[in-house]
């Protein structure tokens, strides 16, 4: 998705296969992640596509081919989301909310049926399978992407605070399939609101401490700080 293949090159019989490809693509998106990937055959693949079993196998070696191809498909709409809001100049406190408000979205959509991620992992638990290592790169990336706007806050603990918020969503994406969405993303959203308070304060508190002739003792100091609402 979104990456044009040579066939779309031009006018002809390469554009209707492109566009083959893409309703292959589009239909396995949505069967995969409805029913699971070992669940549905190649022969369903190509009646719902509506294409024929030469078309299929000229873009796709095997099903498992296009498993890969449909988690790649995945990451690289979560990478463009996320993209789109470095290029709208958010800052990164901002990201990482509008993260969280999309997979709150996300949770309470009809059809939710938990992370596509974790589900293909679950699926293909061998760490050498092609679909598992896509699964694990993408959460490497993620990862390291949200890291890095923590990072732009503060760098103090910022991979302590990446990892806190990969399990937030972890967490809450398992909550939410198995579980009451509503309360899964509220849960998910005061762990951010949390995590954010302590982080930001975290770098008020290294800035002031470097501040010259500060007195050491009236340094600001961060306890009692929750990820969770006020009372709760």
């Amino acid at each position: 998705m979104g990456v044009m293949t040579r066939t779309e090159i031009g006018t002809g019989t390469g554009r209707r296969v492109s566009e083959a490809r893409e309703r292959l693509l589009r239909t396995a998106g949505q069967l995969f992640y409805a029913e699971g990937i070992h669940t549905v055959g190649v022969d369903r693949l190509v009646a719902e596509s509506k294409v024929t079993n030469a078309t299929f196998y000229r873009h796709f070696r095997s099903k498992e081919d296009l498993a890969v191809a449909y988690i790649e498909s995945v990451d690289q709409a979560i990478r463009t989301q996320i993209a789109s809001l470095t290029a709208a100049d958010v800052p990164a406190d901002g990201i990482l909310r509008g993260i969280g408000a999309s997979l709150v979205e996300q949770i309470r959509s009809p059809g939710y049926r938990g992370c596509a991620f974790l589900n293909a992992a679950a699926e293909f638990p061998d760490p050498e399978h092609p679909v598992h290592r896509a699964v694990v790169q993408h959460r490497a990336w993620f990862l390291q992407t949200i890291t890095g706007l923590f990072a732009a806050i503060t760098a103090a603990e910022a991979e302590h605070a990446g990892r806190h918020f990969a399990m937030l969503r972890d967490g809450a994406m398992s909550a939410g399939y198995l579980g009451d969405p509503v309360l899964a993303g509220e849960t998910l959203l005061r762990g951010i609101d949390g995590l954010l308070r302590i982080h930001t304060a975290r770098g008020l508190d290294e800035r002031a401490a470097s501040a010259p002739d500060r007195d050491p003792s009236a340094a600001t100091t961060v306890s009692g700080v929750e990820c969770a609402p006020p009372g709760a």
